[in-house]
């Protein structure tokens, strides 16, 4: 009696990995930009709420700011991809033959004999869509993006700058001392920091302690540079 046994392969890739970008992006922004502000205006004002005050204002201009970066830089990925195209389509409308040696040294580079090579430009050549699909992948490499993607880039970014910016502001929304609420939201934040270094560092395949602790230091560090040049200048 023979068994035959069935290897089930799941092959797991890192889906959205756009959206992951951004988030990266807007949260990492967010969290360390609004805690330095807050932490160097702690060591110069006496009121809470100034420090409120301030970083709301910052968080919400940043938010406009970085979201804005994020669509202009969707839509220049987007034009570049369609006059790109626009190009390679008149190439292939113009001189076919040039393009058909191209898609040959593709196939080539793959280690597919001449027979197959001129088999397949051939047969290629006969659908022009997917034959400057294949050029635009394989030549060029390029993927189209998203036709979405700008405004999504905006949203995503702006709105993870904002949830990320809200998260050293809390202590001072709560303590009227400044400089008492700036060691909550320091623990907060690192905290913050920590988990967020740890999770990104996860979904990019790097060691995920090295890069909480990373992404940790750089906020402490920034916070403690703003801190310490209030302090400075105020005295």
């Amino acid at each position: 009696m023979t068994t035959t046994s069935t290897y089930l392969h799941r092959e797991e890739h890192l889906r959205s990995s756009d959206v992951i970008t951004d988030v990266v992006i807007g949260m990492s922004d967010g969290l360390t930009v609004p805690f330095a502000l807050a932490a160097g205006l702690s060591g110069a004002v006496s009121s809470s709420s100034l420090v409120v005050t301030a970083g709301i204002a910052e968080i919400v201009a940043g938010a406009i700011a970085m979201g804005l970066g994020g669509y202009l830089a969707g839509r220049t990925e987007s034009d570049h991809y369609q006059s790109e195209r626009r190009r390679e389509q008149i190439e292939v409308d113009t001189v076919p033959e040039r393009e058909k040696e191209e898609v040959r040294a593709v196939f080539a580079d793959m280690g597919l004999s001449l027979t197959l090579q001129v088999a397949i430009a051939d047969e290629m050549a006969r659908d022009k869509t997917k034959w400057v699909d294949f050029m635009m992948k394989y030549e060029l490499g390029l993927d189209e993006p998203n036709p979405n993607r700008a405004t999504q880039s905006a949203f995503t970014i702006g709105g993870s700058y904002m949830a990320g910016g809200l998260l050293p502001l809390l202590p001072y929304f709560l303590i009227d001392v400044p400089t008492q609420a700036l060691l909550y939201s320091s623990g907060l934040t690192l905290l913050c920091l920590f988990v967020f270094g740890y999770v990104k560092s996860k979904f990019t395949g790097q060691p995920p302690l090295g890069g909480a602790f990373k992404v940790m230091l750089i906020g402490a560090l920034a916070a403690a540079a703003a801190f310490g040049v209030a302090r400075l200048f105020g005295a």
